[in-house]
């Protein structure tokens, strides 16, 4: 049997082909029951079945394999299972006959709070305690309900059957019920067959529900359920899922497989949502909306939530990874199609230049030493969770767009669709896609874009300009500053002076030289000029590499480039998706030490009128990762530089003043929300007095209309900022609205602005609190956004309470967020030795990479500190910069 252990993968020799699942859940004992009969193709001789399963006391007694046309029973001589590999082995004493036949399993569970396999959620009804039975089986936990192939290509058909559930409880799965028999205070629940799936797909719910429900104009019945008295706050997302499952039919040429599709909000969820084939769960932030208190950015995330759950409908559902290797052929796509879909619906929040967020995550992890290929490889059902990160999803879905935007969006859509329909109910690899949309554009797809998908990494492209001469030269880009050896074939694209007219071509060598009259058609200005270009537009004064940022790499222009370009920025020439570009790559450059923290304050100024929601919104995040920067190098001079960054944002802050305006744009909703957050964190005493007085209003009257949902959070962190131990009012008050709201999102909100006190005791209290029953688990992660002053006192507490947060969040992505969130923000060489000491000596297989990258992060960090304590002209650049009024 022990050839069998620390396989990567089940061997071949037995192929499920159906399974007929029985379970019976026990609600208040937090147990349950089941069978298992699964038709088996023996298809090599063999004397052992191997199959998974975990956490789960099997009946080897009741384990048989018999034939169809046979009176024959094999019974196993022996049943082992190997818990830390997940399998079960079953040996028999003769060989198993070749072809078709039935293994049936009795088994046993516990219910569990790990928000992973068949667990338990809580929820209140009438003041009463009440459990849920849940399944979360992606990516390897269908072996924690049923024995089972849990990998995503051993596809099957599914016969469900749940027994015991008490009647007045909603019982679902993906299928419509098939047959329901009451019996008493119990009820047998039979669910229609599914078509072939993969294991990870299968799911159950069972609770007390409302709903409300809608049809697709192809007659899909469509259902949000959520908990009883809340199904008016499902109205939004059932109106966002009819249209989406009607835009993906139309762009993937392929109807939507199932007769009914539910989507349900699970109070105990750990990820966002999971796309379970017709029965697809999320947390209740990412389902509900409340009108009168979610914010604008809440509706925007049920919005690409629910786009991103049901386009794996068709990615992942329908045509599913052929191994984790190509989780991003579900995730990337997803992602990317969401986007596609919200743009569609809402075009009026410019969701593709808000994509740039999303691509700017996977820029940052992928600029690390420690991160890893798109197609990774997996070698242990342990290390899956891990690459569930911005690699595969925004490195993904931001390759995708940059190979959409240059094959053209017609012969793209065209590509998928036959791809789609060629795999559908199978499973597919990387070079499967890429020789369909090779075949679909005549493009050689597959060359252009293994380098992006089999290597870590992506380039920064120098651009120098010389006797009107452009040099482009491409290097990979470490956030670290350290020199790599990757080499990709890159789409640039470009333009000068305008818009009108934009050229592209294949950097397919480490570098080339182009004429810029021949190549842009125009010239360089050999001085700033006042006009993007001149009237015959021969002669003009900016050139933008990475036009729209649509591709996944950075852009280092040289210092007349670059000045030019700032020109462009004050002047208004430039798009907002190539201001975001180029602030981005210029926060990246520096952090790399290859740009000055002085030079990059300097464009930061040219920003000082943007309105822009996206380039904002970086603008902001930029402004306080410099500040902690600063904080660390320069803290004589850090007053000074939150005195300037007031002054970037007091303009827009004025435009949008505190009280939302009638009419006014979702992105402007959102915007306000994040400016005043920011303007208070920096301590501008205006911002923090008006947030004090509309809160202290708020906390007399919860139905005034002084502090909307969209500047809460602000109130909430502005109010932090005067906490201490001899005057917490603040931090009570804040606590009492936790405790008082049945809102997620209003409790994620307090969660989130608690930390943001600059005083440590007060922290050290926010953190222990994380710790206790009032916290859900999964919510935790939002007490960990600490102030710079909390930094050391976050990871003491960590050390302190390792052993507990590893038993509560010990596997999963939760815990990665927990050591991410605490770890990465330190900023020293004796910290990173501490760090790897400390997890050498509690090491926790779930964190290994995610490890590895808060290190390299503590480095980045260092060094750069270093490189900002050596410019001398700092303080001379600071008092020249433009500062805030007040």
């Amino acid at each position: 049997m022990s050839q069998f252990k620390g396989q990567a993968r089940l061997p071949k020799f037995a192929v499920p082909k159906r399974y007929d699942v029985k379970l019976k859940p026990d609600l208040v004992a937090c147990k349950f029951g089941g069978s298992v009969a699964i038709d088996l193709d023996i298809v090599a001789d063999t004397r052992f079945i191997v199959l998974n399963a975990a956490e789960l006391s099997v009946n080897a007694a009741s384990a048989s394999f018999t034939q169809p046309h046979s009176s024959k029973v094999f019974k196993p001589s022996k049943v082992d299972g190997f818990e830390e590999d997940g399998i079960l082995v079953m040996e028999f004493e003769e060989t198993l006959p070749i072809g078709l036949g039935v293994l049936d399993i009795g088994f046993e569970g516990i219910l569990n709070d790990n928000m992973k396999g068949f667990y338990r959620s809580t929820y209140e009804h009438n003041g009463e305690k009440k459990n849920m039975a849940v399944t979360q089986f992606e990516p390897v936990d269908a072996r924690r309900c049923f024995p089972c192939w849990d990998e995503p290509a051993c596809k099957a058909t599914f016969k469900i059957t749940l027994e015991d559930v008490p009647s007045e409880l909603v019982a679902l799965s993906n299928m419509p019920v098939s047959e329901e028999k009451v019996n008493g205070p119990f009820k047998t629940v039979s669910y229609l067959e599914t078509p072939i799936m993969s294991t990870y797909l299968v799911a159950i719910v069972v609770g007390l529900f409302d709903y409300v429900e809608d049809h697709t104009c192809d007659g899909v019945k469509v259902r949000v359920y959520c908990q009883v008295g809340k199904e008016s706050q499902g109205k939004f997302a059932l109106e966002v899922a009819v249209k989406t499952l009607e835009l993906y039919t139309e762009y993937f040429g392929v109807h939507y497989p199932l007769p009914k599709l539910d989507m349900v909000a699970i109070p105990d969820f750990s990820a966002g949502a999971m796309e379970n084939y017709g029965l697809v769960t999320y947390r209740e932030t990412a389902l509900l909306f409340d009108d009168q208190h979610s914010s604008a950015s809440s509706k925007q995330n049920v919005t690409i939530t629910v786009a991103h759950e049901l386009a794996h409908q068709w990615f992942g559902n329908l045509v599913t990874m052929e191994w984790w290797t190509d989780l991003w052929l579900n995730e990337g796509f997803a992602t990317w199609v969401s986007y596609l879909a919200t743009e569609s619906l809402f075009p009026e929040w410019k969701i593709w230049t808000q994509f740039l967020d999303e691509s700017t995550e996977g820029l940052r992890l992928d600029g690390l030493e420690e991160s890893h290929p798109i197609e990774v490889e997996i070698n242990h059902a342990a290390e899956v969770d891990e690459i569930f990160d911005a690699i595969s999803y925004t490195k993904g879905a931001s390759v995708i767009r940059m190979l959409q935007n240059y094959l053209g969006a017609e012969p793209f859509q065209r590509s998928l669709a036959a791809y789609i329909k060629k795999h559908a109910y199978s499973n597919a690899k990387t070079e499967d896609l890429w020789a369909a949309l090779e075949e679909g554009s005549g493009e050689p797809v597959n060359k252009l874009m293994n380098s992006w998908t089999q290597q870590k990494g992506y380039p920064v492209v120098s651009v120098e300009v010389k006797d009107q001469k452009l040099k482009f030269e491409q290097t990979q880009f470490l956030s670290s500053g350290s020199q790599g050896n990757g080499e990709w074939i890159v789409p640039i694209t470009s333009c000068c002076g305008s818009y009108d007219v934009r050229k592209s071509f294949l950097l397919k060598t480490k570098s080339e030289v182009l004429d810029i009259k021949e190549f842009l058609g125009c010239s360089i200005a050999e001085t700033e000029s006042g006009s993007s270009c001149n009237k015959n537009n021969t002669v003009c004064s900016w050139i933008k590499i990475n036009v729209d940022q649509a591709g996944f790499y950075r852009v280092k222009y040289d210092e007349k480039l670059a000045a030019t370009l700032r020109n462009a920025i004050q002047n208004k020439y430039l798009s907002a998706t190539d201001k975001f570009g180029i602030l981005d790559d210029s926060y990246s450059l520096s952090m790399a030490c290859q740009l000055s923290f002085a030079s990059l304050l300097t464009l930061l100024a040219a920003y000082k009128e943007e309105l822009d929601y996206t380039v904002l919104s970086n603008l902001i995040s930029i402004s306080r990762k410099l500040a902690r920067i600063a904080a660390d190098a320069v803290p004589k001079l850090l007053d000074l530089i939150n005195q300037f960054f007031i002054g970037l944002l007091q303009y827009s802050a004025e435009k949008l003043g505190w009280q939302p305006k009638p009419g006014e744009s979702h992105l402007d909703a959102m915007l306000r929300g994040e400016i005043l957050t920011t303007l208070a964190l920096f301590g501008h005493e205006p911002t923090i007095n008006e947030a004090s007085r509309r809160f202290h209003a708020y906390l007399d009257d919860r139905n005034m209309p002084l502090l909307p949902p969209d500047i809460r959070k602000a109130a909430y962190v502005a109010v932090m900022q005067r906490v201490t131990q001899s005057n917490r009012a603040g931090y009570d008050s804040l606590l009492r609205v936790y405790r008082e709201s049945d809102q997620s999102e209003e409790r994620n909100r307090v969660l989130g602005s608690l930390a943001s006190c600059p005083d440590p005791d007060i922290i050290l209290e926010v953190l222990n609190f994380l710790l206790t029953s009032e916290v859900r688990n999964q919510d935790a992660i939002f007490g960990l956004a600490v102030s710079s002053n909390g930094r050391e006192t976050a990871w003491t507490w960590l050390k302190d309470n390792w052993v507990q947060i590893s038993k509560t969040w010990g596997s999963g992505f939760l815990i990665t967020q927990f050591v991410s969130a605490i770890v990465s923000p330190l900023a020293s060489f004796e910290k990173v030795k501490e760090v790897e000491e400390f997890f050498k000596a509690h090491p926790n297989p779930a964190v290994t990479r995610t490890l590895k990258q808060s290190i390299e992060r503590v480095q980045i960090n260092t060094k750069w500190v270093q490189s900002v304590q050596g410019e001398k002209d700092l303080p001379k650049v600071l008092k020249e910069l433009p500062s805030s009024k007040y």
